[in-house]
């Protein structure tokens, strides 16, 4: 007899969804970092991550990396985790034990958002350019002329969607969630840092289903407060973004979340990197091809130019997931009002 359980599918036409609103969803948006050995200067290390072998904390993931828990052969451990992340912290997550239990029936939506390294990113997006001479003659030899590499800070998104705010609390503080889920994202995860957010609808999605989605993290000018920079960004900000985006038909869904979390370190949702984002962009593509057309299009170029009026792009930054949609009770996704 097998000692596995098979996933139970939440998303259409699998179970029965329900007609979306216009109302603003709050939304959970954890920005992860997988379980690695990276020196503690590049990446921080969470309260109560970064589990080793035997199920303990580590100081200094950089200081054994044979002992790190999660998988401590680096030439796998990316690959290992964004399967595992999918393919068993997915299904186990939605994974309901007791016959009673309906407190997943509170999560509309859960996207995992992973990162994809051969997309752009606001470091390096198209149009590319290939490493050449002074005369523009490619280099016969790659071998000291290979661009250097620039991760980003976060290898993904739990992106979950919920009604109201108490019904963040009412799931994660259900039994399951918080004895074997929760220990869980200790182990694969080196960090987690969640940006509650107010969604704002501006082109809802006709599918629900984009296979990309570009990521963008955003930080207000200095001069602004958040407050008055998130009005900004939705009332005319997106509107010059939806202008932009009328003649043109690549961009398939545009969201704006609007930080609504704790900016102390004694209040709910506070997190040190998180805080200091004031919104995310999320853009739905069909293809990777149309995302790298849009980035070099006119329209994109005007988007950039306007958010410049508020946005600190040397503190922002944007970069290419892979959207795989684990929960989805939204039939047809509405404009927010």
């Amino acid at each position: 007899m097998s000692n596995f359980v098979v996933e139970k599918l939440l998303r259409a036409p699998h179970i029965a969804t329900r007609k979306g609103t216009s109302e603003p969803l709050t939304v959970l948006f954890s920005l992860l970092s997988r379980a690695d050995n990276s020196p503690l200067e590049t990446r921080r290390v969470g309260d109560g991550h970064a589990l080793n072998v035997f199920g303990s904390l580590m100081a200094d993931p950089d200081y054994d990396p044979s002992s790190v828990g999660f998988d401590s052969d680096a030439n796998v451990s990316f690959e290992h985790w964004g399967e595992y992340w999918r393919k068993v912290h997915g299904v186990r997550f939605t994974h309901v034990e007791e016959p009673d239990d309906v407190s997943l029936e509170r999560l509309l939506r859960y996207d995992q958002l992973h990162r994809f390294a051969p997309g752009p990113t606001s470091s390096d997006a198209p149009p590319y350019r290939a490493p050449a001479d002074a005369s523009g003659k490619l280099w016969p030899r790659v071998i000291g002329h290979i661009p250097p590499y620039h991760r980003p800070r976060w290898d993904g998104v739990a992106y979950l969607n919920f009604a109201t705010r108490e019904d963040i609390a009412a799931v994660f503080a259900n039994e399951r969630v918080r004895t074997k889920i929760l220990p869980e994202d200790q182990a694969m995860f080196r960090d987690i840092a969640p940006v509650l957010a107010r969604q704002q609808v501006i082109i809802p999605s006709e599918t629900g289903n984009e296979a990309i989605t570009l990521v963008k993290l955003h930080a207000r000018k200095g001069d602004e407060t958040r407050e008055t920079f998130q009005q900004w960004w939705l009332d005319e900000h997106a509107e010059h973004v939806t202008a932009e985006l009328r003649a043109g038909k690549l961009v398939k869904r545009y969201v704006q979340l609007h930080n609504i979390g704790g900016t102390a370190a004694d209040e709910p949702f506070y997190h040190p990197q998180a805080t200091q984002i004031d919104g995310v962009s999320l853009l739905g593509f069909a293809s990777l091809s149309d995302l790298e057309d849009f980035l070099a299009s006119p329209a994109n170029a005007s988007i950039v130019q306007h958010e410049s009026l508020k946005i600190d792009h040397a503190t922002s930054e944007y970069w290419t997931t892979i959207d795989m949609l684990i929960v989805n009770r939204v039939r047809q996704e509405i404009r927010s009002e």
